[in-house]
């Protein structure tokens, strides 16, 4: 149930406006939220041959400690949905970073494989606040013309910080043991919490309802009934069914990318493949800078060439020379995360009620992705190598391209801020 607050002015309240110093806030304090929670979520991608020999797990297997973690978050975001309609968005964004950095530091004492990828699975539920509540946060604080931007600078923050996480993670995993590569990952995460909860202002455009039991029974009600709604929405399942296929075949890429490079013919220590992340760079940059472009130019538009990028890139890893392969992913990267930015946020503005929940439901969507792929991922890349993994993931985008192409809108006529998707009418 959303109330919003009355901007004294004029009487409707409709979001912080650049420059002013609270919409400077919510940008940085969410880039530190982004950056905390991504950098424990992705950073054993990093570590994977470590624990694929610590353990004595094949690569698949071994991959299961990235899906336990996407796959807590996937479960997770509409609880988590839910329970920032009930205590509010800044609330809830803290306590799950802060449950997450807790249950990292769980994860890396399990005695065993298996007891490892449970404690992975509850720190991946913990994390699922961030992803479930940034995006309708971001709506619902800053004025429409601001708020793609908002959504580029919080998934740039997602960006740097899985990059760092695996920088952070490879070299002192590879000389230590990938618990002590986590742990140090776990210490950077901690102090990027610590300054989202001193720099995310309080919310305005979202008021959460008295603690009445009677009025949590009615939110629960229009929470299931918006996440019907919009399930029953062509428009919207098709930006949530985005999600799922480009970030599933996006983490199956980073999954085996240490397999391949640590192989014959590179034969590269792990502390040197770890460097390869620094392709994450392009998704940082490349997120502000197809928010401004969707803003401008229109949504579909953006996805689209977003994955027309990512299909180039992928291709581009086929070749031999390291150098191709370090191109390709930066290429990859950068299609990716323009195309996510924009389908994710979108997700959020296009629903006229429910905001938060159609947020939840993208994020399931891209975790599910994330846990499915990323491990089918690697029965392809088993059998018939990098190839066999690039045709998973060229298949992918194509599937996602034609169902942008099919099913969403171009730009409605005299719609200026956003391409807004009327539910009940596609």
């Amino acid at each position: 149930m959303t109330n919003a607050l009355p901007r004294p002015d004029d009487g409707a309240w409709l979001g912080h406006e650049r420059p002013s110093r609270a919409y400077q806030r919510i940008m940085l304090g969410m880039f530190c939220g982004g950056f905390a929670i991504f950098a424990q979520l992705y950073s054993p991608q990093a570590v994977l041959p470590e624990i694929s020999a610590a353990f004595t797990v094949d690569a698949p297997r071994a991959a299961l400690m990235v899906s336990m973690g996407t796959l807590g978050v996937a479960l997770s975001v509409l609880p988590w949905s839910l329970i920032a309609d009930r205590i509010g968005r800044v609330r809830a964004m803290a306590w799950s970073i802060c449950l997450a950095v807790l249950f990292s530091i769980l994860t890396v004492t399990m005695p065993n494989f298996e007891f490892s990828l449970a404690a992975r699975l509850l720190e991946g539920l913990a994390m699922g606040g961030v992803p479930a509540v940034a995006h309708a946060y971001l709506n619902e604080e800053l004025h429409p013309s601001a708020a793609p931007a908002g959504a580029g600078v919080f998934v740039s923050g997602n960006t740097a910080g899985g990059m760092f996480g695996r920088l952070i993670a490879a070299p002192i995993g590879e000389h230590f043991g990938w618990q002590f590569g986590s742990l140090a990952v776990t210490a950077v995460a901690a102090v990027t919490a610590v300054l989202f909860l001193i720099l995310t202002p309080p919310a305005k455009g979202f008021t959460p309802p008295p603690r009445d039991e009677h009025r949590f029974r009615d939110a629960l009600r229009e929470a299931l009934t918006n996440i019907r709604s919009h399930l029953r929405s062509r428009r919207l399942v098709v930006l949530y069914t985005l999600g799922f296929m480009l970030m599933g075949g996006f983490v199956a890429t980073y999954n085996y990318l240490g397999y391949r490079l640590t192989a014959p013919p590179y034969d590269l220590p792990s502390w040197v493949v770890a460097f390869v992340f620094l392709a994450y760079l392009a998704g940082t940059v490349s997120s502000p800078i197809a928010g401004r472009y969707a803003a401008a130019k229109g949504r579909k538009r953006t996805v689209l060439i977003g994955c027309a990028i990512m299909a180039v890139g992928m291709l581009i890893t086929l070749g031999a020379p390291l150098w191709m392969v370090v191109v390709g992913l930066l290429v990859l990267t950068a299609g990716l995360f323009a195309a996510h930015s924009v389908a994710s946020g979108w997700a959020g503005s296009a629903a006229r009620t429910g905001k938060a929940q159609s947020t939840a439901l993208y994020n399931l969507g891209y975790y599910a992705g994330s846990s499915t792929f990323g491990f089918i991922g690697g029965i392809a890349f088993i059998a018939l190598g990098w190839p066999g993994l690039v045709l998973v993931v060229l298949g992918l985008v194509s599937a996602s391209v034609a169902l942008t192409l099919l099913v969403l809108p171009w730009r409605p006529k005299g719609f200026v801020l956003g391409d807004h998707l009327p539910e009940g009418r596609d």
